[in-house]
């Protein structure tokens, strides 16, 4: 995938947004202000996408190109490199993931504002 194709899945999720917070080049992705991903249209293309803790150590222990957050909680979040052994079904799956990490923390009210 190429960076427009997963800027474009990103935002195809329920509320999601981004902005530059930190400078012109880091692109932040929300829902409802919190932040499920940061990415960056250089080459290699890499994400940082949050995870859970234990599932997180998984990935790190099984692709090589799956590491701690570059600048992140090193805990919570993932750095991935795309392509290498991170394949296009892997990185949709941990979208979805870091997506629904926030998205199911929400409060019910704030999740049914983004469903309408």
């Amino acid at each position: 995938m190429n960076f427009n194709e997963i800027d474009a899945y990103l935002l195809s999720k329920q509320g999601a947004t981004y902005d530059y917070p930190f400078d012109e080049v880091v692109r932040v992705y929300h829902v409802a202000n919190k932040i499920f991903a940061l990415f960056v249209d250089e080459k290699p293309l890499r994400i940082n996408l949050k995870c859970d803790p234990i599932y997180a150590l998984e990935l790190r222990s099984i692709y090589e190109d799956i590491k701690a957050g570059y600048h992140m909680n090193k805990k919570h979040w993932n750095t991935l490199t795309i392509g290498g052994d991170v394949d296009q079904a892997l990185l949709k799956e941990l979208i979805d993931h870091s997506y629904a990490l926030i998205y199911n923390k929400l409060p019910k009210k704030q999740r049914e504002l983004l469903r309408e």
